[in-house]
């Protein structure tokens, strides 16, 4: 049985706005082992499309490489939009170890109520995914669960969109699940008729373009 731990705490600041909720990286982060072109920092897989997206959406010049200079890059990126990182899984057990949401059990999430608290300046969750089961939203669904709470649709069009009010500070947050920014969300883009739409209109528009579009809407818009 392998423990995943998150390796990376939250990445929160003072007067930060938005905050991207994901569950864990892959594995490998956790027990070190890096593959050339990782990023040792949050969504540092040189798999994944979180990095890549907003390199484009914001003309970044990022760095994709295993040094610490890349890493300082993100960080002083997020700071300056004022976007923090706050995965909602802790820890969790797998009888395999890979990146699979579905292979999580005994999940321990983060009190995210608690930092939204502690950084009252937050007022939008982008989730990194939707409420397919083991994904962020589904996850925050299950934590408000626990603590009497709910979400409240707002917008029932992909990426949803949907709104709490934090049971202490009295402060609407609202929450948007963009689509995953990994390779196993293809098929479900390929799926979507928006993207089928777009890509009859150009032959050469691809899934990442589509990701670029809706995450250019979200994690600009004040």
């Amino acid at each position: 049985m392998f423990q995943h731990k998150h390796p990376y705490p939250p990445f929160l600041f003072k007067g930060v706005k938005k905050i991207i909720v994901g569950t864990l990286p892959p594995p490998r982060f956790t027990t070190g082992q890096l593959k050339e072109g990782d990023v040792d920092f949050c969504y540092g897989s040189r798999d994944g499309q979180l990095w890549p997206i907003l390199n484009r959406i914001y003309g970044l010049n990022l760095t994709f490489a295993t040094t610490q200079a890349a890493a300082e890059e993100r960080k002083k990126f997020l700071i300056q939009q004022r976007i923090g990182i706050c995965d909602i899984v802790e820890s969790a057990l797998r009888d395999k170890v890979d990146a699979s949401d579905l292979g999580m059990k005994d999940v321990v999430l983060r009190n995210l109520l608690d930092y939204l608290k502690t950084y009252p300046s937050i007022d939008t969750l982008l989730f990194t995914g939707g409420n397919s089961k083991n994904g962020p939203e589904y996850f925050f669904r299950r934590y408000l669960k626990q603590h009497r709470l709910s979400l409240t649709v707002v917008d029932d069009e992909v990426p949803r969109i949907h709104q709490f009010t934090h049971p202490q500070t009295g402060k609407r947050i609202k929450t948007i699940s963009l689509t995953a920014p990994s390779g196993a969300a293809n098929r479900a883009v390929g799926s979507m008729q928006a993207y089928k739409d777009l890509k009859d209109k150009n032959p050469h528009f691809n899934t990442l373009d589509f990701r670029v579009l809706q995450y250019q809407k979200h994690f600009k818009e004040n």
